[in-house]
């Protein structure tokens, strides 16, 4: 399964105190839950004192998820699961590509938004092409809605790189895991 994501999660508390959790819990993986209750019941069992000194947490490191995409600092781990299990980017391969590559051309509270605003149907306006490019998006639209008119030799005389160049005015986003159009 490659939409895993795993997180270290730290408390301020242990933090601040130097103390054995400074560093944080062992990497724990969030498709492996199902509610929050189960995590906190996982941080217990590796020794935190949810109710006491590490009573405040926060994302300590994280994996398989676009680091860049939020200042992890203000971003509750509790936050993400529960935003990650409403998007059901944990259950579904697909949204997951498909938040991997938004979150490379927009931030975490952008995708917040999406999910808070339309549950798990946030992905409804956005669509991947997968391993493809600009121009490669270009040459299929072309053909899919000109490709009557500009049958051969007239394809020759058409701009595709500056029609995929274009398309950026109307969405779309060249990312590592394909072009994403964003209505």
């Amino acid at each position: 399964m490659d939409n895993q994501i795993n997180i270290v999660i730290g408390s301020w508390g242990s933090y601040n105190e130097c103390n054995d959790r400074a560093l944080g819990s062992k990497w724990i993986c969030l498709n492996d839950y199902e509610e929050w209750s189960e995590i906190e019941q996982e941080l217990t069992n590796q020794g935190f004192i949810l109710n006491g000194i590490d009573e405040e947490l926060f994302i300590q490191d994280i994996e398989n998820y676009p680091i860049e995409s939020a200042n992890w600092d203000y971003v509750h781990p509790k936050e993400l699961f529960e935003l990650l299990k409403e998007s059901e980017v944990l259950d579904n391969e697909y949204k997951f590509k498909i938040m991997q590559a938004y979150l490379e051309v927009r931030s975490y509270r952008d995708w917040q938004h999406l999910v808070e605003n339309y549950g798990n149907d946030w992905d409804c306006d956005i669509y991947l092409y997968s391993n493809q490019t600009l121009l490669d998006v270009a040459y299929n639209l072309v053909d899919e809605y000109y490709g009557d008119m500009l049958e051969s030799p007239l394809s020759n005389y058409f701009d595709y790189q500056k029609y995929a160049d274009d398309l950026t005015y109307d969405g779309y986003h060249e990312t590592s895991y394909g072009v994403i159009q964003i209505w």
